[in-house]
């Protein structure tokens, strides 16, 4: 006796299960020998994460056709469907297990990115220099290193006060510098201080922590550094301020501040006592004077 047409095309869905069944089996173990190469410590090849990508995509299509079959052959062709729950199972496992091999190798290429990203910041920061280790605000970096590149080009605007002889005697004068100040002590003071600050057109000041003010002082003429010591131990004169460190830093080149500079002006920071004014100059051998308020 003839089978019915409804049976015959039963029996291919069937067989098209068991097909897909078979090719799961041999993919999911190529797929979890991929996923197991991938790990943070080592490079990855791109065309393994291409392979691992598609591979994952094919299986999961034959697990969304297989589970297309079984439902219509569970609704429409019922009267001649007969689960195996053994092989139902199976494709079950498949499928979690798929998925979590390939959750986690995109977990550990997230890891790599965010390893790659880590090393590529670090660099970074150390590429961009004493410049920007100085200051935190961007306009106030980019000013800093604006400032020494044209040192010699900057101008004032002319001072009222100053005669035609007086301003082209500033003008003319090439012994030009820049001097970085540091000024740490109690917040309140800070708050203060900083409130109090009179800055000239390519000076700089920033709240750089809330123990800390970071500043830059731009020199168009040559400016005694005792007498710029004197500026800021004025300063450190007012009672209220009498408990802060001051430390200066004076600069003729960008060659003054390579290597160390940071580390060697927290050290300095850190060793002097309330109240002291310093000086960090660039000689042959580092030189440090101090006046001591």
């Amino acid at each position: 006796m003839p089978k019915d047409p409804m049976q015959r095309y039963a029996e291919s869905l069937e067989k098209t299960i068991q097909h897909n069944y078979s090719h799961l089996k041999e993919m999911v173990e190529d797929f979890k020998g991929l996923c197991l190469v991938v790990t943070p410590e080592k490079h990855t090849p791109q065309d393994i994460i291409v392979d691992i990508r598609e591979l994952y995509k094919e299986i999961r299509d034959r697990l969304a056709e297989i589970k297309a079959i079984q439902q219509l052959l569970q609704g429409k062709y019922r009267q001649y469907y007969r689960r195996d729950s053994l092989r139902d199972k199976s494709i079950m496992e498949f499928g979690f297990l798929a998925k979590n091999l390939y959750s986690k190798f995109e977990y550990i290429l997230l890891q790599k990115q965010a390893m790659m990203k880590k090393k590529e910041d670090i660099s970074r920061e150390e590429q961009r220099g004493f410049p920007c280790q100085w200051f935190h605000s961007k306009d106030n970096q980019v000013t800093f290193v604006r400032n020494l590149r044209i040192l010699n080009e900057l101008d004032y605007e002319d001072p009222s006060d100053l005669g035609v002889e007086e301003r082209r005697k500033v003008l003319q004068e090439k012994a030009r510098h820049l001097t970085l100040f540091c000024l740490r002590g109690k917040p309140s003071l800070i708050d203060e201080v900083y409130s109090r600050f009179r800055l000239r057109e390519h000076d700089i000041i920033e709240r750089y922590a809330q123990d800390e003010l970071h500043g830059l002082l731009t020199h168009l003429r040559e400016v005694n550094p005792v007498e710029l010591e004197k500026v800021f131990q004025r300063i450190l004169e007012n009672e209220d301020f009498s408990k802060l460190k001051c430390l200066l830093i004076m600069t003729h080149s960008p060659g003054d501040l390579e290597g160390d500079l940071l580390d060697r002006a927290k050290k300095t920071l850190h060793e002097m006592e309330e109240g002291e004014v310093k000086t960090l100059r660039f000689l042959k051998k580092p030189e440090i004077s101090d006046s001591t308020n």
